[in-house]
C-alpha cells in the first residue's frame, strides 16, 4: 500500500484528500504545519508527499529541503500562488510536480500515478549510455565519461551536465521508451499535464535544449529523433544501456 503524506493548513483540503485517497487504498497521514510534516515523515516515511507551500510556520520550500535531506519520495506541490517564480523555486528545491489551487482530485490522482511511475522506472533503469555520456536516472545526473567530440558542448570529461526539472522529465519519458514513437500529444500530456496538449512550442523548445546539451551534433541528432508530423523517438545504439 502506497503511503502518502498530505501537508496543508486548510482543514477542508486535508479532510477531502484523506477521504479520497483512503477510498483508493492509499495509506494517508496528514500534517497542518511544516514542523509537523517533518516529524510525521520521520515516524512514517512516505512513498509520496502532497505539500502546500503556504504553511503557517515554515515555507513549503524549507519543508522540501528538509525532506530531500534524507528521502527521494516524490513531492507534489499544491499552492494558490500562481507566480512562476514560486513554481521554479519549489522544483529547484526538489519537488517533482506542481498543481495550482483550485485543483481537481482526478488531476491530482493522475499526477500522483505519473510521479510514482517515473520514480519506479528510474530505479528499474538507473544508467543509460549516450555515447560519451552516462545518464543516471536514479541520481538525476548526466556525466561526461570521455573527451568532448569535435563540435560538441564544451564540457570536460567527468563533469556533470545540468538539466532543468522539465528537461529531466522529458528525457526520462523518452529513455523509458527506447525505440518507441511518442506522439507530441503523449509527451505534452505526460510532461506538462492534461491542459498542455496543444503547447507544441514548449515541446520543440525543450527538445532543442536537450539536443544542445546531449547530442554531439544537435543539428543531426543521433538519439533524440524527430518523426516529422508524428512526434519523437529515443533511438538507442545496441551498446548504450548499462547497469
Amino acid at each position: 500500500m502506497t503511503r502518502v503524506l498530505v501537508v496543508d493548513d486548510e482543514p477542508q483540503i486535508l479532510r477531502a484528500l484523506r477521504i479520497n485517497l483512503r477510498v483508493r487504498d492509499y495509506e494517508v497521514h496528514v500534517a497542518a504545519t511544516g514542523a509537523e510534516a517533518l516529524e510525521v515523515a520521520g515516524r512514517y516515511p512516505p512513498d509520496l508527499v502532497i505539500l502546500d507551500l503556504g504553511l503557517p510556520d515554515l515555507d513549503g520550500v524549507e519543508v522540501i529541503q528538509g525532506l530531500r535531506g534524507w528521502t527521494k519520495a516524490p513531492i507534489i506541490v499544491l499552492s494558490g500562488r500562481a507566480d512562476s517564480t514560486d513554481k521554479v523555486e519549489a522544483l529547484d528545491a526538489g519537488a517533482d510536480d506542481y498543481i495550482t489551487k483550485p485543483f481537481g482530485v482526478e488531476e491530482l490522482l493522475a499526477r500522483m500515478r505519473a510521479v510514482v511511475r517515473r520514480i519506479g522506472s528510474a530505479e528499474d533503469m538507473p544508467r543509460i549510455r549516450l555515447g560519451d555520456l552516462v545518464v543516471n536516472l536514479a541520481a538525476k545526473r548526466v556525466i561526461r565519461q570521455a573527451p568532448v567530440p569535435a563540435g560538441g558542448a564544451a564540457t570536460a570529461a567527468g563533469d556533470d551536465i545540468r538539466l532543468t526539472p522539465t528537461e529531466w522529465h522529458l528525457l526520462e519519458v523518452m529513455l523509458r521508451n527506447p525505440g518507441k514513437l511518442l506522439s507530441r500529444n503523449q509527451l505534452l500530456t505526460e510532461v506538462w499535464g492534461p491542459g498542455y496538449a496543444d503547447a507544441t512550442g514548449n515541446l520543440r523548445l525543450y527538445m532543442a535544449q536537450l539536443r544542445r546539451k546531449l547530442e554531439p551534433d544537435p543539428a543531426r541528432p543521433r538519439w533524440l529523433i524527430t518523426e516529422p508530423g508524428m512526434g519523437y523517438r529515443y533511438q538507442p545504439s545496441p551498446d548504450e544501456h548499462s547497469g
